[in-house]
């Protein structure tokens, strides 16, 4: 791997150097054990190799061979085993549109098989260098991510943008679909009645409930649909158990597997949360009667006197509970009227009028009318 010049410091040297079988020698065998040597890829500096044990170390300019994840310009090969630089997986870009060199060098692992652990000057599988070499073909076309084909990005993990929008989808058409009850509350507490508001929105409360089941639907085949394979020759950047000789990448695989296994995780925990949410607003209408039966109920009660006139109101149009406190809270203001009471499950008003005075009818109905209801008077 040296240069000539700088290889003839080693000459005398059996630990440094070995016969070749191209030089007709026995050949070169990996050494066992940790020598101490380590491998720098930075870019920031010229050192290639390092001893833990001494001050040795060997630069760029020392070795034979270029050493790609060092360089920042030219080809910067990758693959010492099958070819692949950062020049030729620019030019699959401008030819393909994408980069095949990941399939590429899995096919060529199983056969002929790899020889990273000689070739390649770190000494490891290539696979990570490559995948890190096609982020920067990439960035340096200033190509878009949509832009790479489906090899070239095995290592991406799959988008969650259709995941998001069917659980946000879910929660927004619950709260829609009950809106027409506990919106003339939220409005009744600002002192605006938006009893009419809720009779136009229980009309559209069936296609709300539809699309919410349907985006509960797509949120739950998202999160739990089969996870994409990874290919048999390895997953990402990880090599197969076979390959270099069994070196494992355990900062590409091992965190970024344990990674996705907590984000799906947390995924599942979201759409459960998100599913209890969703069904708590559709089945609002049917407890908020139970939420608002502690209320005060003294000036609800029809008081019995001879001074008093008791009048019946039949009421349509009235889908929930929240519809009657609404209108209740209307027919106490109107002038005259002393206490209202409606009664949702009956569907009637009770309205409690001065025995010496006329029932203000005229005003009594123009309130339910207002409040998006049709009052029917004996």
């Amino acid at each position: 791997m040296l240069n000539e010049e700088f290889a003839r410091e080693f000459e005398g040297d059996e630990q440094a150097s070995c016969d070749t079988e191209r030089n007709g020698g026995p050949g070169c065998s990996p050494l066992e054990g940790d020598t101490g040597w380590r491998f720098c890829d930075s870019q920031e500096c010229d050192v290639v190799y390092f001893s833990e044990t001494s001050d040795r170390t060997f630069l760029k300019s020392q070795l034979r061979m270029p050493v790609g994840v060092k360089e920042k310009v030219g080809d910067r090969p990758l693959c010492y085993c099958f070819g692949h630089s950062v020049a030729s997986i620019k030019e699959e870009f401008r030819t393909k549109g994408r980069s095949d060199a990941l399939q590429d060098i899995r096919a060529k692992m199983k056969d002929p098989g790899c020889r990273c652990e000689t070739e390649n000057p770190s000494g490891a599988c290539c696979l990570g260098s490559v995948t890190k070499g096609i982020k920067i073909a990439q960035e340096e076309l200033t190509m878009n991510d949509t832009e790479i084909g489906p090899a070239a990005t095995l290592v991406r993990p799959p988008s969650n943008r259709g995941e998001r929008i069917a659980k946000i989808g879910t929660v927004f058409s619950a709260i829609m679909a009950s809106a027409c009850c506990w919106l003339p509350l939220l409005l009744l507490a600002v002192g605006v009645s938006g009893v009419g508001i809720a009779a136009t929105l229980e009309t559209y409360r069936p296609l709300f409930i539809v699309v919410t089941f349907g985006f509960l639907a797509a949120a739950f085949y998202f999160t739990y649909r089969p996870k994409k394979a990874a290919s048999d020759a390895g997953h990402g950047c990880c090599p197969p158990a076979s390959a270099a000789g069994g070196i494992a990448n355990a900062d590409c695989c091992g965190s970024a597997q344990k990674r996705r296994f907590s984000m799906m995780a947390m995924n599942k925990v979201m759409l459960w949360a998100v599913t209890a949410l969703a069904v708590a607003f559709l089945l609002f209408p049917n407890y908020v009667g139970f939420l608002l039966a502690n209320r005060d109920t003294a000036s609800e009660t029809v008081v019995e006197s001879p001074l008093v006139t008791d009048t019946t109101i039949a009421i349509d149009g009235m889908t929930c509970e929240g519809c009657a406190v609404a209108l209740q809270n209307r027919l106490k203001g109107v002038p005259g009227v002393l206490n209202a009471k409606v009664d949702y499950s009956k569907k009637q008003a009770i309205v409690s009028t001065e025995s010496c005075c006329a029932i203000p009818k005229d005003d009594i109905l123009k309130a339910i009318e207002e409040s998006g209801f049709v009052g029917h008077i004996p």
